[in-house]
């Protein structure tokens, strides 16, 4: 009885009694075959407009036996890779190839694998003897767009993302990025709540007391609540400094909400509102806000007062509280003057002012 060919690695079976004196040759090339297909690795270099036919040729290596297929080669159109009907082995094929085209893995006769225009990852895939299918299995850093077909568990671990990087909308718009603290102790938790409770986001850590920042961005940005508010303590920024009250005063309001003066007072003085030396108080509030600060005075057996206002460098004359404007300071105490300005207009602000003596 003659020789015959196994069915997808084409391996020689010899029959008993057959190949006196090569039986050995034979047996060696079934061998170096099954190494091929075991571990072999070889560059499939691609027709640019017609791709390739793997070969598997009987009793003889051949590149479609291999277990790892790098193709290559530049491709001016849509290519396939053609594995014959009726072979039944597993691949890892790397799509090296150049050109903005695709790449299919198929059978003679069945459906296959397709690289798209812009993959050029690895893929493990076999042929079942019909068809060319996906086993799923593929390195994730290469897959272009790996999609989950039931929700994540992170089975206990976290989640890595690298500095400035993080998680975007099905369009590649950024939704959170996350910014890297080189040795960082502190970090936020979120926690879901029960029926009648209400989810918290929390500043957590290493550290006994920790702040929670909010920072909107630019000097007109806003931390805005919809809704609602409900403050269990405030802490407001003051700027204490040992400066005499006199001249014309500039008062940032986006650096401090107190500005505590503690040198006495050496003359009456201009005070004006303005955002910081960059920025005017418009440009930084939107039609229909109001911002409130307060100025801290010393004074002592001369006293003096805040006898002029502006806002960005322009006059205005604020509505004081109980009608009439101070004409004078109030010796050896200190003078805390309040402003809410209410921007009504683009540069038209009405202020509530008041003075009030401290002894």
């Amino acid at each position: 009885m003659a020789n015959s060919t196994s069915a997808s690695l084409k391996l020689t079976v010899q029959t008993t009694g057959e190949n006196s004196g090569t039986w050995g040759q034979i047996t060696n090339t079934n061998l170096l075959i099954l190494e091929q297909a075991v571990g072999g690795y070889e560059a499939v270099a691609l027709n640019a407009t017609t791709g390739a036919t793997l070969a598997f040729t009987n009793g003889a290596v051949s590149n479609g036996k291999n277990q790892v297929l790098k193709l290559t080669g530049t491709i001016t159109g849509n290519v396939n890779v053609i594995v014959p009907d009726s072979v039944e082995k597993t691949y890892i094929v790397d799509n090296a190839t150049s050109g903005v085209y695709t790449v299919t893995v198929k059978t003679t006769s069945g459906t296959g694998v397709t690289w798209s225009t812009v993959d050029k990852g690895k893929k493990m895939v076999y042929s079942d003897g019909t068809n060319i299918v996906d086993t799923g299995l593929s390195n994730v850093s290469s897959d272009y767009a790996p999609q989950l077909s039931a929700d994540l568990n992170t089975n206990a671990n976290n989640i890595s993302f690298d500095n400035t990087k993080g998680i975007v909308d099905d369009t590649g718009n950024e939704q959170i990025t996350f910014a890297k603290t080189g040795s960082a102790v502190n970090e936020f938790t979120v926690t879901n709540a029960a029926a009648s409770g209400s989810p918290a986001l929390s500043a957590t850590g290493g550290d006994t007391d920790i702040d929670l920042t909010l920072t909107p961005k630019g000097t007109a940005g806003r931390v805005a609540l919809n809704g609602g508010g409900k403050i269990q303590q405030l802490a407001e920024k003051v700027t204490t400094e040992a400066t005499a009250a006199t001249g014309t005063l500039n008062y940032d309001l986006v650096t401090q909400a107190v500005w505590n003066l503690t040198t006495a007072a050496a003359a009456n003085w201009t005070l004006n509102l303005r955002g910081d030396g960059s920025n005017s108080l418009d440009s930084i509030m939107d039609v229909g806000e109001s911002v409130t600060c307060a100025h801290v005075v010393a004074q002592t057996g001369t006293a003096y007062y805040n006898n002029l206002f502006k806002i960005d460098g322009s006059t205005i004359t604020p509505e004081w509280q109980g009608g009439s404007a101070p004409s004078g300071g109030n010796i050896n105490s200190l003078d805390v003057y309040t402003y809410t300005a209410i921007k009504t207009a683009g540069s038209t602000f009405t202020v509530l002012a008041a003075q009030t003596q401290f002894a």
